[in-house]
């Protein structure tokens, strides 16, 4: 088995698909996206922000705690629900929009076209329809590329942005108003230009940006309208909501609601809780019933009907009441749906390969170049995709006999759609009648036509024009993913995939015999099998397809040509949605950590070196500190020196440092004392005469200060807080290193709004003296907070001080340092950490963990030093 595995990988080396990567020393891993070669992996960038997840549970949080009853807490879970629903609904309109108008563009097109191809197929002049509808398509393709040049995150399907937010990455500009507008502008005039490229992923990405910001009742883009909303001002409930968001387009975009639900915790959300569910369902649900509402009243007139539940429909899958032989599926079809899946999975694993190959071509050679570069190859596909269509269809389809199954009545209202909407695609170019242009008929229609075509014609496909259909489409799909305009990957996996799954039925039928084979149903498993291989989808997939096709029968077949393409394409390489996060270097977290690295310890991949404020610090150690690192977070600290006393004499600020770490300090004694004094109140006089004998007998020892003994022995201040007196090259490692105390975190953002506002006390005065910030004002400038360089430092007097007690979260996660690298990942990830310390068993913190600490590149690392050292 290894020799056939070197084999396969040795023989998919050659064409890109796979390859065991060359080990890299541990200071490679520090490199930003740096590769040794051409074929080595990017690596993980450190300028990706993470999301503050965690609560900061501060005094201005526990203002809002203290005021927070039953009846507040009533109506927050009402708004809560009200914006759950609006977000739904809001998805399932901007549907709509992408539907219509892709609807009526492309109607548009091909009824020019078409009158142009039958007229001038008389009179020779073929090459005429051509340039029309190179006219149509250059334009979209054209008007497509200029939206995303206006907002780049707006390329592509924007799943693996959204999986990222939703994994705790900060995506710069990816739930943007101006992004859902470039988004749907753009993949409207995609779809509607004839690239095979989807419009259900784009709603995906659309439906998250809605959840992000409905919520928030303002955007940067429009500045000027803003409402009072002080709701949802952080990033945990935007979480959830893009969550929300995000199942929502996938129940608009197929009519699955269940599947969405399932989507978001699969693919994306890192954190779930049971709440979260109903509410994400029942957005998902919104969302469907909208959709549906809408279109089945603007298509067929039945308001109220709900005839369309998506974007994307399959049909109803039904035998020909004339077939009696004919299922469905039996169990004998079960082994070659595994085999499918084995060819899914190896078809996706090569055109994944293929598509990072192309990916990095991009990077190296387009992206550096003027932006122009970027629409003239959007251009140009466009131009090749658009002759490939013509061409073949005029040229390489064969005439085939229109069954009669086809044109015969059925009794489901559902299937008289299915059959409509099958009959009226068909195409006759170049064909006698009773028969149609099969090449023609694939590719001179919407692709979900065309999906239906596989699924519920009657009528035979040449083997030849679905070998050719699948390369055509294979290949030019790949080289359309990645191109600078909003593209989805569902629809065009999809039909590539049904028509290998077309392409096995005929030959199961014509060439072995098989007679009782239904078609339809080996087009639907080749579909699976294909986009499993891609997206490497499991549990969510499955839902999806069998709420598309309202056939429950076929949960057992899907489900297991998903699992078999998946681990037949996992043996190669990843899904392509994780094919490019790795390729714009997001430190993704996967589900859990391989079983070696619990040979690591949480000591072995913190970072000791440290950047830290003390509660009490001038304003000019502040700025310095903020302007001079790009850190997120500090460790609100005290140091430990043995001549503390003196320390305290003649300098304020100092002396308020060491009175916090007194005070904040918790020992035996004193919470005894504290416990004593609240059981004084028991009712049962025996009980107080207790208490009141162990506190006589305890207060001498009071007296002596026993606080003040044990700091004497262990804790010393900060000896110096002037810039100028930084550390020196001539300190030792004990020097540089020094014990810390940790008190508490306290965010960059949360730094700068106190300075802004000029939270701060001259160290004349006492620090109760400075201002106090309520939460609503800590959150007024979420999620864009001031820049420390755009801060006008003539307004501050560097010399004051800032109390940052009252701002720091000072009971964050912590870990020890010998703690397993599997749990330090499990806390870290199902918590929604941003940072998290490590404190020894004394309360001093020696090194801080964050998400690069964490990512499978630094952890095989680390893991390979650890052999190292053995």
């Amino acid at each position: 088995m290894a020799g056939c595995r070197g084999a396969l990988c040795c023989c998919c080396r050659w064409c890109c698909c796979c390859g065991e990567r060359e080990s890299r020393t541990p200071e490679e891993l520090t490199i930003l996206g740096e590769t040794q070669e051409e074929d080595d992996e990017i690596l993980p960038r450190k300028d990706y922000e993470s999301l503050d997840y965690d609560r900061c549970i501060n005094d201005p949080y526990l203002e809002v705690l203290e005021s927070m009853d039953n009846k507040k807490g009533r109506r927050y879970e009402v708004v809560k629900w009200i914006m759950v629903f609006a977000i739904g609904v809001s998805t399932g309109l901007v549907g709509l929009f992408v539907d219509f108008f892709v609807r009526l563009f492309t109607q548009l097109k091909f009824r020019v076209v078409e009158t142009s191809v039958e007229e001038c197929s008389e009179k020779g002049c073929l090459a005429l329809s051509l340039l029309e509808l190179l006219g149509f398509n250059l334009t979209f393709v054209f008007l497509a590329s200029l939206l995303v040049l206006i907002e780049p995150v707006a390329a592509g399907s924007g799943i693996p942005e959204i999986k990222c937010y939703l994994n705790g990455v900060k995506v710069p500009g990816i739930v943007r108003l101006r992004t859902l507008a470039c988004k749907v502008l753009g993949v409207l005039f995609s779809v509607a230009g004839g690239l095979f490229v989807g419009k259900e992923g784009p709603m995906i990405h659309s439906g998250a940006v809605v959840g992000a910001g409905l919520p928030q009742f303002q955007s940067i883009s429009l500045r000027k309208i803003q409402f009072n909303f002080p709701y949802f001002r952080s990033d945990r409930d935007k979480r959830d909501f893009v969550s929300a968001g995000a199942a929502a387009g996938v129940a608009a975009a197929f009519g699955a609601p269940i599947g969405g639900t399932l989507f978001s915790l699969e693919e994306g959300s890192s954190f779930w809780n049971q709440g979260l569910t109903w509410k994400v369902l029942f957005c998902s649900m919104s969302a469907t019933f909208t959709l549906n509402f809408f279109r089945s009243g603007i298509q067929f007139g039945s308001w109220g009907s709900f005839q369309l539940p998506g974007l994307l429909n399959f049909g109803e899958f039904k035998c020909s009441d004339s077939d009696k032989k004919c299922h469905l599926w039996t169990a004998v079809d079960l082994g070659f749906f595994i085999v499918m899946g084995v060819i899914g999975g190896l078809l996706g694993a090569t055109f994944n390969c293929l598509n990072k190959r192309l990916a990095k071509y991009r990077m190296r050679n387009v992206h550096p170049k003027p932006k122009l570069v970027r629409v003239l190859e959007s251009l140009l596909v466009s131009l090749m995709t658009t002759v490939v269509v013509f061409v073949a269809s005029m040229v390489l389809g064969e005439c085939r006999q229109i069954s009669s199954a086809s044109q015969s009545g059925n009794d489901s209202f559902q299937a008289q759609v299915t059959s409509e909407d099958v009959n009226s695609s068909i195409k006759t170019f170049f064909c006698p009648n009773e028969t149609y242009n099969d090449m023609a008929t694939l590719f001179f229609n919407p692709q979900e036509s065309a999906i239906l075509q596989l699924f519920h014609q009657d009528g035979t496909f040449s083997p030849i024009t679905l070998a050719l259909f699948f390369v055509l489409y294979f290949l030019l799909s790949c080289w359309t993913y990645g191109m600078s305009v909003p593209s989805g990957l569902f629809v065009p996996s999809l039909l590539c995939g049904a028509a290998f799954g077309r392409l096995v039925a005929n030959i199961l039928k014509s060439y072995i015999g098989l007679g009782h084979i239904y078609s339809g149903t080996f087009a639907l498993i080749g579909a699976a099998a294909f986009l499993g291989g891609v997206v490497r989808m499991t549990i969510s997939l499955t839902v999806i397809l069998i709420e598309s096709t309202n056939e429950i029968t076929y949960g057992l077949p899907i489900m297991i040509t998903l699992m078999v393409a998946k681990w037949t394409g996992d043996f190669f390489n990843k899904g392509i949605y994780d094919i490019h996060v790795g390729l714009r270097g997001v430190p993704l977290l996967e589900w859990e950590t391989e079983v070696e690295m619990d040979k690591l310890r949480a000591s072995d991949i913190m970072e000791p070196n440290l950047t830290y404020v003390y509660p009490h610090t001038r304003i000019q150690s502040l700025v310095s500190i903020l302007r001079t690192t790009v850190h997120h977070a500090f460790p609100v600290v005290t140091e430990n020196r043995g001549n503390e006393k003196e320390f305290m004499k003649g300098n304020q600020l100092i002396s308020n440092n060491i009175k916090f770490k007194k005070s904040s300090i918790l020992t035996r004694a004193g919470e005894q004392r504290k416990r004593s004094q609240s059981m004084k109140s028991y009712p049962s006089s025996e009980l107080r005469n207790m208490c009141d004998e162990h506190i006589a007998t305890e207060e001498p020892a009071e007296k002596e200060d026993l606080l003040q003994q044990m700091l004497e022995r262990r804790y010393t201040p900060y000896p110096n807080l002037y810039p100028d007196q930084s550390p020196s090259e001539d300190w030792t490692m004990e020097e540089r290193f020094r014990p810390l105390t940790f008190h508490g975190l306290i965010l960059r953002s949360q730094l700068v709004t106190l300075l802004v506002r000029g939270v701060c006390y001259s160290e004349s005065q006492s620090s109760a003296s400075q201002p106090r910030l309520s939460y609503a004002e800590m959150a007024e400038d979420y999620p864009r907070y001031p820049d420390i360089h755009d801060l006008d430092l003539t307004l501050l007097n560097p010399r004051m001080i800032v109390d940052v007690t009252p701002y720091m979260n000072p009971s964050p996660f912590t870990v020890s340092p010998n703690t397993h690298v599997s749990q330090v990942f499990n806390l870290f990830r199902t918590m929604g950490l941003r940072h998290l310390p490590v404190v020894n068993a004394v309360g001093e913190i020696v090194g801080i963990i964050t998400r690069h600490n964490l990512t499978y590149e630094f952890l095989h690392g680390r893991l390979r030093q650890h052999y190292q050292t053995i």
